[in-house]
């Protein structure tokens, strides 16, 4: 590369770098503190675990997409409650459970799981029964303890 090229490179690299730092930056500073991405509900999300209608609703909900998930061979014993049910607002929630995993010929294992999961009506709570009405996002830690 000759001399010119990399001054040119240089000057293009410094003119992108203003361009971002005056321009883009700004807006993009606006856009996060307006209400775009705002989800105006009645439920707040809760740092500290929390015990509600909804929490045990949701805990049962993961219980019967886990039971589903698995193998007909096997058979399951939940926990009587979670270990933990976490609000992250707007009806989702984070769920810390035990079950008990006993496979066909084989010794029963505790397993500690975690599932997020939640309720797609929004503030309408009248079908929260329903498992129809819940997404599951995720469900980890089924290696034995």
């Amino acid at each position: 590369m000759n001399k010119k090229t990399i001054i040119l490179f240089v000057i293009c690299l410094a003119a992108l770098l203003a361009l971002q730092i005056k321009f883009f930056l700004p807006f993009m500073y606006e856009i996060a503190a307006s209400d775009l991405f705002l989800v105006d509900s009645k439920d707040a999300a809760n740092p500290m675990a929390i015990s509600n209608d909804m929490t045990a609703t949701a805990f049962s909900h993961c219980n019967t997409y886990l039971k589903n998930d698995l193998d007909e061979d096997q058979s399951v014993v939940f926990a009587g409650q979670p270990t933990n049910v976490w609000s992250l607002g707007n009806y989702e929630y984070i769920v810390n459970a035990d079950v008990e995993i006993t496979p066909k010929d084989a010794p029963a294992a505790t397993h500690h799981y975690v599932c997020r999961i939640q309720y797609a009506n929004g503030d309408d709570l009248a079908g929260a029964a329903n498992f129809e009405n819940w997404n599951i996002e995720g469900l980890t830690g089924l290696t034995p303890e």
